[in-house]
């Protein structure tokens, strides 16, 4: 036994190995976890060759095809940590996301769930590290934070059930916990540092239903709440971010009390607004205030644990591998210089993305832009490629999508306000005038139904909320005014050559 953790542990080995009675909490954040893999990967499947395939907006393979010749081999995998550097061509992307989805559906049966969260990590990560302008999202961060956790969270074994015999360790529950608190606690921090003057005059929500990503039919009708509901809106999150979740660290009842508070406000802005999964782990992340105390109130019983001994290699690496963990937490929280030697264990971790600092929302958009791509073959009628899920139709009502995540329409969004480079616009523009099967994909249909086309032109437009009396009216959802040209024109040459035939002029 001298290999092993004794049954009567001491305090420091408890922390890494005996677990505390979280055992129905768990079962329900990893079956949760795999269904947010699986929305993940879903949506990919569906748009991974039109956003990184060979002939896709953003290839993969010329990414890392450039690196192979800058980077030596260890120095580029530690750059772009990803398994399309066996392969980046349609079939390997095909793989990885089936790879994803097989894994993320097994996690949620519950087989083998420590080496399928391993497995659809890896896959996630191998998707996240390549996607490029397609995956500066904190939520990519988050999902990948959370699933390295708990690989030390999870159960040992095939079918482990509610695993008793392998309860989680306290270290790895805390530091899940920590990822909950901190992007609460830090979005409300980096709302008060960005002296952004809406949310420092109580005004952040009154637009904020209509200027986000993809907004919903429910958060349609809650913009047209007075603003007094608005301003206390502003308040609840406030008291909730920089507040009330400090009781997660406080006794039993303090954290159910907690729970009771935040898990409203997630599923409001759930059906208020569509972030992808974002919202999803941060409501899951929160059943992990609870314990099985908790749920024996609703009748879920937890057998006594089973007597079980634990090699003292694994506590030990459990234990300096959390650690590290926190402690690059703790200094992406407070925004260590990456040059400082403090942050040499943050560089190390970087690229993996398994340790994060977070902040939501630090400021709020004044307006809502969309970009619209159109086309012609006559140069003088210009048909609109329709989209799946953004806002375009003035009658169509806003819908209900997350955790499903259309990462294309989604990045046109930031595209819209600057935040991103305008040059993947451009290029799907050059994809649109090859007619780029994966491209058009992308898209609710050919416009032009088979025909070559003449031109395309990328429009901004800023879109509006309608009045209740507008809507009753007319139907319409959304009103919007043309602001002019987001990109270059791109045309047909004489010669048959795509190029730039009218510059941009940015409204």
């Amino acid at each position: 036994m001298d290999d092993a953790i004794p049954l009567d542990p001491t305090p420091f080995e408890r922390l890494f190995v005996r677990g505390a009675h979280v055992l129905w909490a768990r079962w329900m954040f990893l079956r949760a976890l795999g269904g947010i893999f699986l929305s993940a990967f879903l949506s990919l499947a569906w748009t991974i060759h039109g956003l990184i395939g060979p002939t896709g907006i953003l290839p993969a393979r010329d990414l890392l095809g450039d690196l192979a010749t800058r980077l030596g081999p260890v120095q580029r995998v530690w750059a772009v940590p990803t398994f399309l550097w066996f392969g980046a061509g349609d079939g390997a992307l095909t793989a990885l996301v089936v790879i994803g989805l097989v894994a993320s559906t097994l996690l949620i049966v519950n087989v083998a769930p420590r080496t399928m969260i391993a497995v659809a990590g890896l896959a996630f990560l191998s998707f996240v590290t390549a996607a490029q302008e397609f995956s500066m999202y904190q939520s990519d961060g988050m999902l990948l934070e959370a699933a390295f956790i708990s690989l030390f969270f999870a159960p040992r074994g095939l079918r482990p059930g509610l695993g008793a015999s392998s309860p989680p360790s306290n270290a790895a529950l805390f530091l899940l916990r920590w990822e909950w608190f901190r992007i609460y606690f830090e979005s409300g921090v980096v709302k008060i540092l960005s002296h952004d003057d809406q949310w420092a005059g109580f005004t952040a929500m009154d637009h904020y239903y209509e200027n986000g990503p993809l907004p919903t039919w429910i958060g349609w009708y809650v913009q047209h709440l007075p603003h007094g509901f608005h301003a206390a809106s502003v308040g609840l999150m406030f008291a909730l971010e920089l507040g009330v979740v400090w009781l997660a660290w406080l006794g039993r009842r303090a954290r159910l009390v907690c729970f009771a508070l935040v898990t409203p406000f997630q599923i409001g802005i759930i059906l208020t607004a569509n972030y992808a999964f974002l919202n999803y782990i941060v409501l899951f992340l929160g059943v992990l205030l609870l314990d099985d105390g908790h749920f024996a109130w609703i009748g879920l019983q937890v057998r006594e644990l089973a007597q079980t001994t634990v090699p003292r290699w694994r506590s030990y690496g459990a234990a300096f591998v959390l650690s590290w963990i926190f402690y690059v937490t703790v200094l992406t929280g407070l925004h260590v210089p990456s040059d400082s030697p403090l942050a040499l264990p943050v560089v190390a971790v970087e690229p993996a993305r398994i340790a994060n600092a977070y902040g939501l929302f630090a400021v709020m958009t004044k307006a809502r832009y969309e970009i619209e791509f159109q086309t012609t073959t006559d140069g003088v009628t210009w048909i609109p490629y329709r989209f799946r899920y953004k806002p375009q139709d003035l009658n169509e009502a806003p819908g209900i999508y997350a955790p499903y995540q259309p990462r294309f329409e989604w990045n046109l969004w930031f595209a819209s306000l600057g935040w991103t480079s305008e040059q993947w616009v451009v290029e799907t523009e050059f994809r649109l005038m090859q007619r780029e099967p994966s491209v058009l994909g992308l898209f609710r249909e050919d416009p032009l139904h088979g025909q070559a086309p003449e031109r395309v032109r990328a429009i901004k437009w800023q879109y509006w909320f309608t009045s209740m009396d507008e809507h009753r009216r007319t139907g319409a959802w959304w009103t919007r005014s043309v602001l002019g040209l987001y990109a270059p024109v791109l045309g047909r040459e004489p010669d048959g050559t795509i190029g730039v035939v009218e510059s941009r002029h940015r409204p």
